[in-house]
């Protein structure tokens, strides 16, 4: 009776088996691709146990082989499930965005789903540790934002980038009424900066933070006394203030600020000790400056 009960099983599972085989030959890609995901989904001691059964159905043992099968299944099934979780997450972060922000505040979306009229433009680094919105609380609709590595502005006249791009539409499009340069601690771009010896032709990182140079020298004239770190820590600062002065070499930019309808700032988050330093361009401080040599700032404050 056990080993009826046993064969029948066993059948079953062999004719299971073969029947998937068969018709995988036959269907399209897209179906053999979605039936994995299914097999995916197949609790792993189930199809263990089907996969024994047939080999013992046949006369043989389940072996090292299996044992190295069974380990590829649990390792498939483990980055699939890795996956779905990751994504898990982010759907119910977006899910309690929509209920306890978006829902609650939908007539301030609908405005937005017309215009936005943001009043800064932040240029700050792609750094996933230091998101402007998450640190300074910018809402959607309050911030034209773009991230690059470093933070970095480039020169008018170089050619264009995204962050120029950025620039023009902030300013001549949406009238922004402040831009904020915001730099950080621990800066990797500042770094790779700071210890290039030359420029390699090949690598997309250098051709980017070489945009920094002036800062990088202008900080080795200062502090290559100092430990490199100490030296990185200088270029993060010195950077953001060049780049609010090549932001002065933009025409339509520097016209804005003379009239007062636009302000330029800097900010420098430090994620070590959680403090933020904000201070503003002086413009008619800055004009009184010799030619290169720097701008000057007021309203210097410490969060």
């Amino acid at each position: 009776m056990a080993s009826s009960i046993f064969h029948d099983l066993s059948s079953s599972s062999t004719s299971l088996l073969n029947l998937q085989t068969r018709q995988s030959i036959f269907v399209s890609k897209d179906k053999v691709k979605d039936f994995e995901k299914t097999q995916l989904r197949i609790p792993v001691s189930f199809r263990k146990k089907a996969v024994n059964l047939q080999m013992m159905a046949s006369g043989k043992t389940p072996g090292l082989t299996q044992e190295a099968n069974d380990r590829t299944y649990e390792a498939t099934t483990d980055n699939f499930n890795n996956n779905t979780d990751v994504f898990d997450d982010i759907k119910q972060r977006f899910l309690a965005f929509k209920k306890l922000k978006y829902m609650d505040n939908l007539e301030h979306y609908k405005k937005l789903a017309d215009a936005q009229a943001p009043k800064f433009l932040v240029i700050a680094c792609a750094d996933s540790r230091v998101c402007p919105s998450a640190v300074l609380g910018f809402q959607p609709g309050e911030a034209f934002t773009v991230r690059n590595i470093a933070n970095l502005v480039p020169p008018y006249e170089s050619g264009p980038t995204e962050t120029k791009a950025a620039l023009q539409f902030s300013v001549n499009a949406l009238e922004v009424e402040n831009i904020l340069v915001i730099g950080h601690s621990r800066c990797g771009g500042i770094q790779a900066l700071m210890g290039m010896e030359e420029v390699d032709s090949r690598s997309f990182i250098h051709n980017w933070v070489i945009v920094g140079k002036k800062a990088k020298e202008s900080t080795k004239a200062v502090a290559s006394n100092l430990h490199f770190d100490h030296q990185c820590q200088h270029c993060e600062k010195t950077s953001i203030n060049h780049s609010l002065e090549r932001l002065l070499g933009y025409p339509w930019i520097e016209e804005k600020v003379r009239k007062g309808s636009l302000s330029l700032h800097g900010g420098y988050y430090d994620f070590v000790n959680c403090t933020f330093e904000k201070w503003t361009v002086d413009y008619e401080g800055s004009r009184c400056k010799k030619e290169g040599s720097g701008i000057a700032v007021k309203n210097l404050s410490v969060w």
